[in-house]
């Protein structure tokens, strides 16, 4: 069909940019490319949406606002800018990943965060590079009392397709007022892959 032949798609995506949508909500919607839609909007003007935190009678903060819709003009350059990972891709982040936020010890490999994303890239890169033993993967949970352990469990063992019984006993943090008060919901979890039970 060719670029002329998305002119309908082209002004409706301008259109809902323009309504703050994400590029992501924007390609959904449409059923094109988020590259195209990139490249379709580039020149108009995104406001972020700000998070509803409650208080619908309070203003977001100016600064806020800024740095929300710098977040989202940065993960629409990234969007562009990536498009799709080839192998070698996938394997040199995940390698940078690894150097950044990985351990080693004697005979296991290991990553913590609490972004599911980077975990699971990790964990899939394990799998898709080498032929491991799915029963030697395990994952323990650094969690703050208070929260739910049972929820966190599942929400882990889902995104990194890891089954409960191979989660080992979780580390409850105990609440220290002193400290920040974020808290990750689903703690920080820690994916480790070992040569011997």
């Amino acid at each position: 069909m060719g670029y002329a032949g998305k002119f309908v798609e082209r002004e409706q995506a301008r259109q809902l940019r323009a309504q703050s949508w994400t590029l992501k909500e924007i390609a959904h919607e449409l059923g094109v490319a988020t590259g195209s839609v990139s490249v379709w909007v580039r020149d108009v003007e995104f406001k972020a949406k700000p998070r509803n935190r409650g208080h619908a009678h309070q203003k977001p903060h100016p600064l806020h606002v800024r740095k929300l819709e710098e977040i989202a003009r940065c993960r629409a350059e990234a969007e562009t800018l990536i498009d799709e990972l080839t192998e070698r891709d996938l394997r040199m982040f995940v390698l940078g990943l690894y150097a950044g936020e990985g351990s080693k010890t004697q005979g296991s490999v290991s990553m913590a965060n609490t972004n599911p994303l980077l975990l699971r890239l990790f964990v899939t890169w394990l799998r898709r590079e080498f032929d491991i033993d799915e029963s030697r993967l395990r994952v323990k949970l650094y969690l703050h009392e208070g929260l739910d352990l049972e929820m966190a469990t599942s929400h882990w063992s889902r995104v990194l397709d890891i089954p409960q019984e191979q989660f080992r006993m979780p580390y409850r943090a105990v609440n220290d007022p002193s400290r920040r008060r974020a808290k990750h919901i689903h703690g920080c979890a820690t994916a480790l892959y070992s040569c011997t039970i």
